[in-house]
């Protein structure tokens, strides 16, 4: 291996990943939808936080919509 490579005639190129990157953000979540998905991870082995990006993932590719409907009191 050389000490050192002289890379000022390498040719750059755009990260071919770079649209699967994932994006930090910052989302504030119920308890007990924390400890739900912690708790699949204990079981599963995969990150939590990665459990959460599989199962947003799947509600896109399903195309789910939310159903918010507030009853209304009698």
């Amino acid at each position: 291996m050389k000490k050192e490579y002289d890379l000022s005639k390498m040719k750059s190129r755009k990260n071919p990943y770079a649209s699967k990157l994932k994006k930090p953000v910052t989302m504030r979540l119920s308890e007990d939808v924390i400890t739900y998905f912690k708790k699949m991870a204990d079981t599963s082995g995969v990150p939590y936080q990665s459990l959460i990006n599989l199962y947003l993932r799947d509600c896109v590719a399903q195309h789910r919509k939310v159903d918010i409907s507030w009853h209304k009191q009698p």
